[in-house]
């Protein structure tokens, strides 16, 4: 009798134990209140290539996508004007030699009459003036031929960083003026940038960490800068994240950011039962069980289990039976 009599207390202490690990009581859980709001891919580094000299567009090499690296050719700006001056100065140049020549010669023959005491020392000194002259102006020339050549030189428009074309918007044969843009180019990686209602500004938080909806999967991230000033109604924040380099520039993502903390009821996941396109959720009532019709919401981790938001049907207090069937 006795043995019976413990065999049934084991039981029922057996069964109150399995009870106690599978129910769960409702009570109000603080959970991180997310806001989805669309980011646009942005490239780190947006710089043009400029024209540095002002003529015809005689060579383009690039469009949009074109991969290009710092330094590499893009096109290629002519000024017809600049051949012009290379001509003239030429010739000056042969001019000027030509008459260096004569003058030398003068030289050689002052030199040699004064030898001979024909003609004077300041005759003489004369003629080596004029050969000192005519010396300094080929020089000149010659330095003026070397801008001319390094201005003409300029007509070649230089990446100034590596990355990707983003934007050409001029087309060969146009006419350009030193300054205009040929090219902008995308480089430095990218990052997203976000847009976020003002209301939410005071729960923006430098660091904070972030979802990222992308190809049916969801990617973490990490809020990066928060900008002090609010434009159009909305803060722009810029948020860094791996894996968005196969994503073109300017493309929009998908962002879950969390902008505050609410006080909801949870159950867990496995608890919540649908039955004909309804929710339900067992619930202990007395000594049996009951389904409970429910609305719920989002899913959450809440210490590393998987809960979801009540919205109506349960309120605190109530137990709820986990791995009842």
């Amino acid at each position: 009798m006795r043995g019976l009599i413990l065999a049934v207390m084991i039981g029922v202490l057996a069964g109150s134990m399995a009870v106690a690990d599978t129910s769960y009581v409702v009570k109000p859980v603080e959970i991180v209140e997310w806001k989805s709001v669309f980011g646009r891919v942005e490239a780190r580094d947006r710089v043009p290539a400029r024209s540095r000299l002002g003529g015809t567009l005689v060579a383009l090499d690039v469009e949009e996508g074109t991969l290009v690296s710092e330094g590499q050719v893009l096109a290629t700006v002519d000024d017809e004007k600049l051949r012009i001056r290379l001509e003239a100065t030429d010739a000056q140049i042969q001019v000027v030699e030509a008459q260096l020549v004569n003058a030398r010669s003068e030289l050689a023959r002052g030199e040699d009459l004064l030898q001979r005491g024909v003609t004077t020392v300041q005759r003489l000194d004369a003629l080596r003036t004029q050969v000192d002259v005519l010396q300094g102006r080929i020089e000149a020339a010659q330095a003026e031929r070397r801008v001319v050549e390094q201005q003409a030189a300029e007509g070649d428009v230089l990446a100034p960083i590596s990355g990707i074309v983003l934007r050409v918007p001029v087309t060969k044969g146009a006419v350009v003026q030193p300054g205009e843009m040929i090219a902008e180019i995308g480089g430095g990686g990218v990052f997203l940038r976000l847009a976020i209602p003002e209301r939410h500004a005071g729960h923006l938080q430098e660091g904070a960490g972030i979802v990222i909806a992308r190809e049916g999967a969801s990617h973490k991230g990490r809020l990066d800068k928060v900008f002090p000033q609010i434009e159009n109604g909305r803060v722009i924040a810029d948020v860094e994240v791996q894996g968005l380099d196969g994503l073109l520039v300017d493309a929009r993502v998908l962002v879950r950011l969390p902008v505050g903390e609410t006080s909801a009821l949870m159950v867990p996941a496995a608890a919540v039962r649908t039955r004909f396109g309804l929710d339900y959720v067992p619930v202990r009532q007395g000594d049996g069980v009951v389904l409970r019709n429910v609305v719920i919401g989002q899913h959450s981790v809440v210490n590393g289990a998987d809960m979801i938001r009540i919205l109506s049907g349960i309120t605190t207090g109530d137990i709820v039976a986990v791995d009842h069937e």
